[in-house]
């Protein structure tokens, strides 16, 4: 069974970037699609990115398309989510879930129920 623990949040000024890591451990992350999560106080758990077992799949919701890339290195074990040009209403906690992948293909829908789940990380954007 797959353990994910994410890290590499913090507080950012609105405009700069951050990069958060995934690192599975338990089982080879190549297996799975990964996808992240954000939720902010008082708001439901918002889809933001996932990406393929095979890594020709990317996807991303319409508020982060060009700003956000997901990215996986499967030596490293560990999915990243580069963030650029952060603005404010991406503050909030992300989580990475994942589960055994299927080709191409990868869902980050909120209601979708992955099968593991990390803790979050806290990302702040404020002046």
């Amino acid at each position: 069974q797959v353990q994910l623990v994410e890290s590499g949040g913090g507080v950012v000024q609105p405009g700069g970037s951050l990069r958060l890591s995934c690192a599975a451990s338990g089982s080879a992350l190549q297996l799975y699609a990964v996808a992240w999560y954000r939720q902010a106080p008082g708001k439901e758990r918002e889809g933001v990115a996932c990406i393929s077992m095979s890594e020709g799949g990317t996807y991303y919701a319409d508020s982060v398309k060009g700003r956000f890339t997901i990215s996986r290195d499967d030596a490293e074990n560990t999915v990243y989510l580069q963030m650029n040009n952060l603005k404010p209403e991406d503050t909030g906690v992300y989580f990475c879930a994942a589960e055994i992948g299927t080709g191409f293909v990868c869902y980050f829908d909120a209601g979708y129920s992955y099968a593991h789940w990390g803790q979050g990380t806290q990302v702040t954007v404020s002046e």
